[in-house]
């Protein structure tokens, strides 16, 4: 929040200093309420003291006590007029700028020359300044409401759209090239919004593909019953096709169940044993060689001799298992699956290398994504789960799972897996 705090320090400052240098021209101009009264009460004095003078010691001397004054330099323009007898001495005089003295008899009139001022004139120059200290604070504050008023809409208005579906709005560059935490929180709220339209496609993609993978064997299903209602004596060859068709949504249904409660990470749902990683990936390895010899391929591990974890045992085996398999499947006839393992800082890299074509640059990260089949793939083997459980299973451990092209042509799967990491 330091940027916002400093745009508040800034503008609010600026608004002071703006205020306290208006006053000061002000009162550079005009005369401040302090200084008027200072100038009356001279004023009065003046007048006090040059009518004393004038009756104890003449009209002369008190024409030079008001040029003595002159010469003071306190601008102090004092008139003496004789008026009439001294009975005209006896007005009421309705200012405080006029006094009356007698003298010999004759009634003399002492008047500080200037004209009275007005309410207005008078009034102006204190309320000058407030008024100014009021408008620049008006300036301040409406600038500062113009600046987080406008961003804030546009937030509401994205929040508002996300709440109605409309997950393409973005509203970041609306606010323009401001650099605040309100800024960030635009960028931010873009974010999110991307990653839920991802969420959605991906969701929308899942159900379609789901929904693709339970119609065909659902459909071979609904065809062996058509057969067996023409011809009961098939009887036998169709409840093994139909048995065959069940396992497979069997498997599909478990492989989705899985798959489902991988990328719950609110709880986690699988429980953790400390076993030896290594006599898994010898077991699988072993298993998967006994099948690759129909197709002349060898399967072969080299690498550590054990690495004890604590992981999810069946988790692990379908992870390895997944991968391994989908070499062989993947490799050419009469080639061999290399799996190698090294241990970094207490985490296990295994990494399954097989010599078929290979997977474009481009689909590298989408083998990992559910039902995805490589575009180079002449054959549709499985469901196409088989590595993003993989992928997820390595995850919910605490490492990972990245493919990559090997210089000579191939694929390699490289699965990390730590000693133990809790489950996010």
């Amino acid at each position: 929040m330091r940027r916002l705090f400093w745009k508040f320090f800034t503008v609010v400052w600026l608004a002071m200093a703006g205020s306290i240098a208006l006053l000061f021209g002000i009162s550079t101009l005009f005369q401040s309420p302090f200084e008027e009264e200072v100038v009356n009460r001279e004023h009065v004095l003046a007048l006090e003291m040059t009518a004393q003078i004038l009756q104890s010691d003449g009209v002369d001397a008190a024409t030079k006590l008001t040029a003595a004054m002159q010469r003071t330099g306190r601008n102090i323009s004092l008139s003496i007029d004789p008026i009439g007898p001294a009975i005209d001495c006896t007005l009421t005089v309705g200012s405080e700028l006029i006094r009356n003295a007698v003298r010999d008899g004759i009634c003399y009139r002492m008047e500080i020359a200037g004209s009275a001022q007005s309410m207005v004139s008078k009034t102006w120059p204190r309320t000058v300044p407030w008024l100014a200290a009021l408008l620049a604070a008006a300036a301040a504050a409406y600038w500062l409401a113009r600046y987080f008023i406008t961003p804030v809409e546009q937030l509401r208005y994205g929040l508002r759209s996300l709440a109605n579906g409309q997950l393409d709005v973005r509203i970041a560059h609306t606010i323009g090239g401001k650099r605040d935490e309100i800024t960030s929180l635009a960028h931010d709220l873009d974010i999110t919004a991307t990653r839920l339209q991802e969420l959605q496609v991906a969701q929308q993609q899942l159900f379609h593909d789901v929904s693709h993978e339970l119609r065909s064997p659902l459909s071979r299903l609904q065809a062996a019953v058509g057969v067996l209602q023409q011809n009961p004596m098939r009887l036998t060859a169709m409840i093994e096709r139909m048995g065959r068709e069940v396992e497979r949504l069997d498997e599909l249904v478990g492989e989705i169940l899985t798959l489902a409660r991988l990328s719950e990470h609110s709880t986690p749902r699988f429980d953790r044993q400390t076993l030896d990683v290594v006599d898994l990936v010898r077991e699988i390895v072993e298993d998967a060689g006994f099948e690759g010899q129909t197709r002349g391929i060898t399967v072969r591990y080299t690498g550590v001799d054990s690495f004890v974890a604590s992981v999810n045992g069946e988790l692990i085996y379908r992870a390895l298992e997944n991968v391994i398999r989908n070499a062989i499947a993947h490799t050419k006839t009469g080639t061999t699956v290399l799996v190698t393992s090294e241990v970094k800082e207490k985490q296990l890299f295994l990494s399954i290398e097989d010599e078929g074509c290979g997977v474009p640059e481009n689909e590298l990260e989408a083998v990992f994504q559910p039902f995805s089949q490589s575009s180079t793939a002449t054959t549709r083997s499985g469901f196409g789960l088989g590595l993003a459980i993989t992928r997820r299973a390595a995850e919910w451990h605490g490492g990972g799972a990245k493919a990559e092209n090997k210089a000579s042509g191939g694929l390699r799967i490289v699965i990390t897996i730590p000693v133990y990491r809790a489950s996010q």
